[in-house]
């Protein structure tokens, strides 16, 4: 049978909860000795660390998985390597898949980014201005406008602008590398 997928997406596989670490490490020897490299990219646990305060007073650092009995792989979608995935030790099946044979559905991006965003797996672009500062739109359609920082949602990356329109300051969001400082 032909590839599913073409490109290579993300998707969530379910576990016993406490074994995803074993499935990970099941999962990479198996795409090692299966020759799966060129369709099984990664294999992620998304975790965070958390910081617990101890009846001593002290504070203690503690990594947390933020999905227990998930983990998620980026990987184009086979029959090949669908297999390896699915009949993984630990594995109980692909989330979104119904089951009989049916394949996954893959993950969108704006569904998987925030998760890696939060794991640290993909970096945050760093913002550069403060709120009230003039910055200047370099994209979209308001692009050349001057506006000033209205809000800052760091969780989002998103950054509200006040741009005049009409004779009054509008709202617009945008993204952080969407603005400049001026």
């Amino acid at each position: 049978m032909a590839d599913f997928y073409k490109d290579k997406r993300w998707y969530i596989v379910q576990t016993y909860s406490g074994l995803e670490n074993s499935v990970k490490m099941n999962l990479d020897r198996r795409i090692e000795s299966m020759q799966m490299e060129d369709k099984i990219f990664q294999v992620v646990i998304p975790e965070e660390i958390t910081f617990e305060k101890k009846s001593d007073g002290t504070t203690k650092e503690k990594l947390v998985k933020i999905y227990p009995g998930y983990v998620f792989i980026e990987m184009i979608v086979t029959d090949d390597s669908w297999f390896v995935v699915r009949n993984t030790p630990g594995v109980t099946g692909f989330l979104g898949s119904s089951g009989g044979g049916t394949k996954p559905i893959p993950l969108h991006a704006d569904e998987i980014n925030p998760i890696l965003k939060k794991a640290g797996l993909i970096a945050v672009p760093k913002l550069k201005v403060n709120l009230g500062e003039k910055v200047r739109v370099v994209a979209g359609p308001f692009m050349n406008q001057i506006g000033i920082v209205d809000e800052i949602d760091q969780e989002r990356a998103v950054v509200t602008v006040l741009v005049e329109m009409f004779g009054r300051q509008t709202p617009a969001e945008y993204t952080f590398d969407e603005i400049e400082r001026v």
